[in-house]
């Protein structure tokens, strides 16, 4: 399983010490399970929350650097973890949020994604299969960059009417754009497809140029190019 993440040039990484972490997880196993994990590895988990509306009061209190929230929580077991996610995106901009779930919310996951694509993640349980690029995609959202899984986008856009603009780009643009996606940089996609690295750049403009793109429109274009269409407003 390769999990998907994206860092936004010029981003700071989180300061030096231990980030604190808020998880929102109702299942007692796993949430032991990565308290554990995240102490173990350098986090500071500030605390704990079984629901949504004990996640938004934790985090008056607590203010993390990042928040783990799953999307189904009690008492529905639906959509409140991804709905208090963005709560907390609208109340605290500045705090980063990891979705780590065994689903895709498409209804809130879009909204999510297209509002605000620093410091955001979305990954699916059943398909981390590395502590350690977990591990990195956490501080990588920590630190203003993303983290996404690409089941996550393949859902995103088959929600999307009409044309995928992505058929426009060819077998070798997509395959830098999902390099890109990982958060490789020029050089690490130059040796990774074996070409060089003027022709990277070269194949970088055009995805940008095809997905409407450009230096002037504000945001992260290596971002954008994931979720340039994921959410209204964005097309």
């Amino acid at each position: 399983m390769l999990i998907v993440t994206s860092d936004m040039p010029g981003t700071t990484q989180p300061a030096a010490g231990r980030l604190r972490v808020v998880i929102a997880e109702d299942s007692v196993l796993l949430l032991a399970g990565l308290t554990r994990l995240l102490d173990s590895s350098g986090f500071d988990v500030a605390a704990t929350a079984g629901d949504a509306d004990e996640l938004l009061a934790v985090l008056e209190r607590a203010r993390p650097d990042l928040v783990i929230a799953d999307v189904r929580m009690p008492p529905t077991h639906t959509d409140e973890g991804i709905r208090a996610a963005l709560a907390i995106r609208e109340r605290w901009p500045d705090t980063a949020i990891l979705v780590l779930s065994q689903y895709v919310e498409e209804r809130y996951a879009a909204d999510l994604l297209s509002a605000n694509t620093r410091g955001v993640g979305y990954l699916l349980k059943d398909r981390v299969a590395d502590v350690t690029e977990f591990l990195d995609a956490l501080r990588r959202v920590a630190g203003g960059g993303t983290a996404l899984d690409p089941e996550v986008v393949a859902q995103l856009l088959v929600r999307r009417r009409g044309r995928d603009p992505l058929e426009d780009l060819t077998q070798r643009e997509l395959d830098v754009l999902a390099l890109m996606a990982e958060g490789r940089s020029n050089t690490e996609i130059s040796r990774s497809l074996v070409i060089t690295d003027s022709a990277v750049s070269k194949h970088i403009t055009s995805i940008f140029a095809k997905l409407g793109l450009y230096p002037g429109d504000g945001g992260d274009r290596r971002v954008l190019a994931v979720l340039r269409y994921l959410g209204a407003g964005t097309a």
